[in-house]
């Protein structure tokens, strides 16, 4: 419910404040198990890429957010699960997969953090995806988050892992930068 009103608040207010067009939403299946990897520029990035949606998503978020009164149990009830960074969290694994295995959608900024945009990608959403057959759908979120000038999120065709499915170092890593060469390849034509 929570989920749900904020979501359509987050839509009018990027509506209003930032011009919000998305485009691509032909290419996001109804259901099943659906990773969203997208560029990350922003603290507004995960409502940005979720908003012009139908379909309800799940979130990573630095633990250190969890911690933070009132907000930390706030964004609970919105989908997001704690993840610590720098190392391997054994326990967001296992919910990540387990949220896919029941048909979930994720939304997965493969970047890792802002401050690494255009850098090399995290392997998390492509070991998730091989590990749950997930389908993984890349996204551009474009413009500069200024008011009044217009944002758009395109949401691509699903990306094709199937030739990594061999759960190899190699084969996790070339998926990875397929996963982040489709992203900036989308960043690129319609950033232009």
């Amino acid at each position: 419910m929570l989920y749900r009103f904020g979501r359509g608040l987050f839509r009018i207010m990027f509506l209003v404040l930032f011009r919000l067009k998305a485009y691509g939403k032909e290419n996001i299946p109804d259901e099943g198990p659906l990773i969203f990897c997208g560029n990350h520029r922003s603290t507004f990035d995960p409502p940005m890429l979720g908003s012009p949606i139908r379909r309800e998503l799940y979130f990573m978020a630095k633990e250190e957010l969890f911690r933070i009164p009132i907000f930390g149990g706030l964004i609970r009830r919105v989908h997001a699960f704690p993840v610590k960074r720098g190392g391997v969290s054994k326990d967001s694994i296992r919910l990540s997969i387990q949220l896919l295995k029941d048909g979930k959608a994720m939304c997965i900024f493969p970047e890792g953090s802002r401050n690494n945009a255009g850098g090399v990608g995290k392997k998390g959403a492509a070991m998730l995806a091989l590990r749950s057959n997930a389908i993984v759908i890349p996204v551009a979120i474009i413009g500069d988050y200024k008011p009044f000038r217009r944002m758009a999120v395109y949401y691509g065709k699903p990306v094709d892992l199937s030739e990594y499915a061999q759960s190899t170092s190699d084969n996790l890593e070339a998926a990875t930068d397929k996963i982040m060469s489709e992203i900036r390849a989308m960043v690129a034509r319609y950033q232009a």
